[in-house]
């Protein structure tokens, strides 16, 4: 088995160039030159039927009754022929498949050519004989070429088609290797913008723990703790009037007797809502509280409300603790104390000025955060366009090392 010969993608055009210059050069050249004679006779072809179109005119201008009719028609044809033959693009880049392509499309043009001039001659004789005659010669040589182009492609440029394919593959990786080298470094460039936003945010959060934890700001946020604390110190207090409390406030709503004034229905409704807030900001002794326990305690006890029993024991045990016992006292000295000192420090200019700075971080780091979003859909984008191209140099590398092993049976291995 022959040793793998290692070459990069740089390097491997020039050494296949020069194992495969005796075969493909040849080849090519003869490609080239039927192209360009092919592309002559197109144009010999257009001044033809400019020719005739030319003179078919001349003809028609003079009004000769004998020859009118046979000049128009050989007018109207000459248009379709200059016409038709403009149309007919022959390749610039000289390549297998763009000949093949070529071929195609000339003989559909040539047949369709073959058929006017079998249908539409015959009626125009014996007028423009000379004419038609040149076209005739120019067109017959046009053929015979496209068919010297057609055998010539598929008799000795067939042979060559994988190596021309492999040379273009390696063109391909090349400019596919480059659009990559830029690819990382724009990559490259969009990671240090993130990391770059990543500290500025960092740096942001940073001050604002700073500032929240400074001061009356630190104070507040000490507080606003301990109200968190005791908020749920109250929901667990009050937990089993919660059903008691849901049906009393249906009861009144309904005048079914409740009892409730207005201040203490507004009170109940708040200890629904948000029962810290109603009872940190009851009076010393929490009078209303104490006012709408009786008040369901007596409505239990009327049995206005369609409570569980085991309901109804749990609410009368937390009725009498609160009522004969006080057992809320202590609590609610804490929460009245946690709800003043919060309401002072909310109010102190410190506080109102350390606010104002925090609001303006948080809108510097939104706008931050924005930004990253941005910079992160893009490196993203990039690192999918680096797959997505890695993917076709490998691909691309593997065909040219198949198609050199094809073509020469040796084995090389494309870096």
């Amino acid at each position: 088995m022959s040793e793998t010969l290692k070459l990069s993608t740089r390097d491997v055009k020039g050494w296949l160039e020069r194992e495969t210059g005796s075969v493909f050069v040849p080849v090519h050249t003869k490609a080239k030159k039927l192209i360009d004679e092919m592309r002559r006779t197109l144009e010999n072809l257009v001044d033809v039927s400019k020719s005739l179109t030319d003179n078919s005119a001349k003809e028609i201008e003079k009004r000769n009754m004998k020859i009118y009719r046979r000049a128009r028609a050989m007018n109207k044809l000459a248009r379709v022929f200059y016409d038709r033959m403009r149309q007919m693009k022959v390749p610039d880049k000289v390549s297998y498949d763009s000949c093949e392509q070529f071929i195609q499309e000339a003989q559909k043009t040539f047949t369709v050519t073959d058929v006017d001039i079998r249908i539409w001659f015959p009626r125009i004789s014996p007028f423009f004989i000379l004419d038609r005659r040149k076209f005739l010669t120019v067109f017959e040589k046009a053929k015979e070429l496209l068919k010297e182009l057609q055998n010539f492609l598929a008799r000795d440029y067939i042979k060559t088609k994988t190596l021309e394919e492999t040379f273009q593959l390696i063109d391909d990786v090349v400019g596919l290797e480059g659009q990559l080298a830029g690819s990382k470094e724009r990559l490259t460039k969009t990671e240090g913008s993130r990391t770059l936003v990543e500290k500025e945010i960092a740096d942001a959060q940073q001050k604002m723990t700073e500032l929240k934890s400074a001061g009356s700001v630190g104070q507040l946020h000490q507080t606003g703790t301990e109200i968190d604390s005791l908020s749920v110190e109250v929901k667990h207090s009050l937990q089993h009037l919660q059903k008691p409390f849901v049906k009393l406030q249906a009861l009144s709503s309904h005048g079914g007797g409740s009892g409730l004034t207005p201040e203490e229905l507004s009170k109940l409704n708040r200890y629904l809502d948000n029962p810290f807030e109603a009872f940190s900001t009851e009076a010393p002794g929490h009078p209303l509280l104490r006012q709408i326990l009786l008040k369901l305690d007596r409505a239990i006890s009327e049995g206005k409300l369609k409570l569980k029993p085991e309901k109804i024991r749990k609410a009368e045990q937390t009725i009498e603790s609160i009522i004969n016992s006080n057992s809320l006292a202590t609590l609610h000295e804490k929460c009245r104390d946690a709800m003043c000192r919060k309401t002072q420090l909310s109010a102190s200019e410190e506080v109102t000025v350390t606010q104002e700075k925090l609001s303006k971080i948080q809108t510097h780091i939104d706008d931050l955060s924005r930004r990253k979003g941005v910079v992160e859909t893009e490196e993203l984008s990039i690192r999918r366009t680096c797959e997505e191209t890695s993917d076709k140099i490998r691909s691309n590398k593997s065909k040219i090392e198949k198609n050199i092993f094809s073509f020469m049976n040796r084995t090389v291995k494309v870096e």
